[in-house]
C-alpha cells in the first residue's frame, strides 16, 4: 500500500485511485478516488458506498465548473502526470483560495520529495508518495525553510509580518 504524508504524519494511503474505465466496470469496496469525469457517480456513491469517496483532477482539468459539487467530498486529489507539470499547483491554489475548500487536497502521481514544501505552500496537505521515495525524507521536506517571504495558500506567517511584530 502506498505511503501517505498527511498533516505531518506518515500513514498508509487506503484510497484506491480509479480511472474512468474502472469506474465504468463498477466500484469495488473500500475508500476510492474517482476521476472528476465521474463526478455524478461519485456523488451518488458518496451516500451509498461502504467507504470514503474522493475525486481527483488531472493537471489539465479545471475545477471552476464543479465548484458547487466539490464541497461534498472530504478528499480531492490532483494528479501530476510528470514532475515537470506545474498546473496542479494552480488547481490547489484555486481550491483553497477561490473556492474555500477546507478538506484534504492530496498530491498524487509523479511528485518529487523536493517539491513537497512548495506543494504545501500552494494548499496541498497530503502527499501520496511513490514506492521509491523515503517517507522520512518527505517528512523532513515539509520544514525545508524556517520562514516564508510571502503569503501563500497554507496561511503561514510571512517573515515581513514577523519582523513588524517585534
Amino acid at each position: 500500500m502506498p505511503k501517505l504524508l498527511k498533516d505531518q504524519c506518515i500513514t498508509e494511503d487506503n484510497f484506491l485511485i480509479l480511472n474512468q474505465d474502472q469506474v465504468d466496470a463498477g466500484l469495488p469496496a473500500g475508500d476510492l478516488m474517482l476521476p472528476i469525469t465521474a463526478i455524478d457517480t461519485a456523488i451518488k456513491a458518496n451516500s451509498e458506498h461502504n467507504g470514503q469517496i474522493g475525486i481527483w483532477f488531472d493537471s489539465d482539468e479545471e475545477p471552476e465548473h464543479l465548484v458547487d459539487k466539490i464541497s461534498q467530498f472530504e478528499v480531492i486529489g490532483v494528479n501530476f502526470p510528470k514532475f515537470m507539470d506545474g498546473r496542479g499547483y494552480s488547481i490547489a491554489r484555486l481550491l483553497r483560495e477561490r473556492f474555500d475548500y477546507r478538506g484534504d487536497v492530496r498530491a498524487v502521481g509523479d511528485i518529487l520529495v523536493d517539491q513537497i514544501y512548495y506543494l504545501k505552500r500552494c494548499g496541498f496537505n497530503s502527499f501520496r508518495l511513490r514506492e521509491d521515495q523515503n517517507p522520512d525524507y518527505a517528512l523532513n521536506a515539509l520544514s525545508t525553510f524556517s520562514h516564508d517571504y510571502q503569503t501563500a495558500a497554507n496561511a503561514s506567517e510571512p517573515v515581513y509580518r514577523l519582523r513588524h511584530q517585534r
